[in-house]
C-alpha cells in the first residue's frame, strides 16, 4: 500500500488550524506544529492584560481540538529552520521532510526601527505576553501607592499605548476602564482618577482606519478618560519616557507597542524573497513561485486583492487556511487549484464595557447595538462550550458590577524581565 503524502503545518493558529480541519479525513498524513500545546483565540488576548478574563478561557489544548482527525498529529516544538528546497522544515533542530507544507506561523511585532521601542516597550502577541502586562499594571499601581514622591508617582501611573489599530484601541479602553473603576476602589489611598493617564497615540489621522469612519472611537475613549493623541509620531523611547517627534516627550514607566507586525524571524530561512516586513509574496493560488508544494497563509503573507493589500485579521488566516489545504488536495489529484479571493465578513472593534464599532456588509455601526455584535460574534467563534460558558460569565460579572474578576499578580518565567525593567526605571530616575 503506498504512502499517503504528508502534510506539514506550521502553526497552530487561526490559519493552521483551519487547515488542518479542512484536511480532516482526506488520505493524507498530517503533521501539525506549533512551540505551544494550545490554540490561542487573540482577538480576547487583550482581555488578558486588561485583568478581564483568565488565560485559560481564551486558549484550548491543540490535542484535545484535534482528537477525532485520525489523519492528524501533533508535535510541540519552536520550528527552528524553513528549507524548501529540501522539502525539509526543522523542530528544535530535528529535521523533518514533508511533501507539501503550509506556512501558517503568524506574526511579532514591529517596531519600524524606532530606537529603544523593542528595548522598553511590551507588546501584546502571545498569553504569556497578557499574562506579563497584567501583572507588570498591577505591580506597578501597587509600586505608586507606597510612593511618597508626586512627581514620580504620576510617572509611574502613566500608561502610553503606541498604535490606534484594533489591539491599541481596545486595550486602552479596557485599560482606562480597570483602572478608573475597580482598582480605584482597591485603592482609596491614591486618588487614580486624578494621577493616573492612559495616553493612546497614533501616527495617523484616525483611529481603527478601516473600520470607524468618523471620529466616534476617539470620542467615546476621550469620554471614559483615555488622552487620544493623532498624527504624533514616537521618535524614541527610554525607560522612563516616550520621545515624541513633536512637542515635550511623555514621561512614563509603561509603554505598550501595538503599531505593526511583521513575520516570525524564522521565515527568512526559507531562502525566498520576502516583504520588508518579512511576509511572503505568494501567487494568487497561496503557493510560493519558487516552490509550488508550499503554501503560505494568516498574517505571513502580502496579499494583494482589488488593488489593495489584505488587513491581517483571523477571517483572513481561516480563509486562507481552508484555500490553501483544498488546493493540496488539488495538486495530489491534478486537478486545478483554486484563487483565493477573501470575503469580507466586516471588521470590529469593542471601545470599553458596552460600545463598540463595527463595519458589516458595506453597513457602519456604533454603540451598544455594535457591542452586542461584537460579543456575540467572538462568543459565536471562541472555540469550546466551556470557554463560552466562562467568558459569558466573566463578562455579565464586569458589567453589572463594576468589577474584573483576575485581579491577581500571577508567577511567570518573565518576573526576571520585569526585575530588570523595574531596576532600569529606578536607574533612569535618579538625578544626574
Amino acid at each position: 500500500m503506498a504512502e499517503k503524502p504528508k502534510v506539514v503545518i506550521l502553526g497552530a493558529g487561526f490559519g493552521g488550524l483551519w487547515a488542518a480541519r479542512k484536511l480532516a479525513n482526506r488520505p493524507v498524513d498530517i503533521l501539525l506544529v506549533d512551540k505551544n500545546n494550545y490554540h490561542t483565540f487573540l482577538p480576547l488576548l487583550y482581555q488578558v492584560a486588561a485583568a478581564e478574563l483568565e488565560p485559560e478561557r481564551i486558549a484550548q489544548p491543540v490535542r484535545y481540538l484535534i482528537r477525532d482527525q485520525a489523519n492528524l498529529n501533533f508535535r510541540m516544538g519552536a520550528v527552528t529552520a524553513i528549507t524548501p528546497a529540501e522539502k525539509t522544515i526543522a523542530v528544535d533542530g530535528e529535521p523533518i521532510g514533508y511533501d507539501y507544507l503550509i506556512v501558517a506561523l503568524g506574526s511579532t511585532t514591529a517596531f519600524f526601527g524606532v530606537p529603544g521601542a523593542e528595548e522598553h516597550c511590551f507588546t501584546l502577541k502571545s498569553i504569556d505576553e497578557g499574562i506579563e502586562m497584567r501583572n507588570h499594571i498591577l505591580r506597578t499601581i501597587e509600586a505608586a501607592s507606597n510612593e511618597p514622591d508626586p512627581a514620580k508617582q504620576a510617572e509611574m501611573l502613566t500608561f502610553v499605548i503606541v498604535g490606534g489599530g484594533a489591539t491599541g484601541v481596545e486595550y486602552a479602553g479596557a485599560l482606562a476602564e480597570l483602572i478608573y473603576q475597580p482598582l480605584e476602589k482597591d485603592y482609596p489611598r491614591v486618588n487614580l482618577k486624578k494621577l493616573a493617564r492612559v495616553i493612546l497615540i497614533e501616527a495617523g489621522s484616525q483611529l481603527l482606519s478601516g473600520i470607524d469612519e468618523g471620529n466616534y472611537t476617539a470620542e467615546r475613549l476621550k469620554k471614559i478618560g483615555v488622552d487620544v493623541r493623532l498624527n504624533t509620531k514616537v521618535a524614541s523611547v527610554e525607560a522612563d519616557r516616550v520621545n515624541l517627534a513633536e512637542g515635550e516627550p511623555v514621561l512614563a514607566d509603561t509603554v505598550l507597542w501595538a503599531a505593526g507586525i511583521q513575520g516570525q524571524p524564522v521565515v527568512k530561512s526559507a531562502g525566498v524573497e520576502l516583504t520588508r516586513g518579512s511576509q511572503f509574496e505568494v501567487l494568487e493560488t497561496l503557493q510560493s513561485e519558487d516552490y509550488p508544494e508550499m503554501f503560505v497563509v494568516g498574517d505571513l503573507i502580502r496579499f494583494m486583492q482589488d488593488g489593495e493589500p489584505l488587513i491581517n485579521t483571523a477571517q483572513v488566516a481561516m480563509q486562507s487556511g481552508e484555500v490553501a489545504a483544498e488546493n493540496i488536495m488539488a495538486l495530489i489529484n491534478q486537478k486545478p487549484l483554486e484563487n483565493f479571493r477573501y470575503y469580507d465578513k466586516g471588521m470590529m472593534a469593542t471601545i470599553g464595557r458596552n460600545a463598540a464599532v463595527a463595519n458589516i456588509g458595506g453597513r457602519h455601526f456604533t454603540g451598544f447595538f455594535a457591542w452586542l455584535i461584537w460579543l456575540f460574534i467572538h462568543l459565536f467563534f471562541l472555540i469550546g462550550f466551556r470557554n463560552r460558558i466562562g467568558v459569558l460569565t466573566n463578562w455579565a460579572w464586569n458589567y453589572l458590577f463594576y468589577e474584573r474578576v483576575v485581579r491577581l499578580v500571577m508567577p511567570l518565567d518573565s518576573s526576571k524581565r520585569e526585575s530588570e525593567r523595574a531596576t532600569e526605571k529606578k536607574s533612569a530616575r535618579q538625578p544626574a
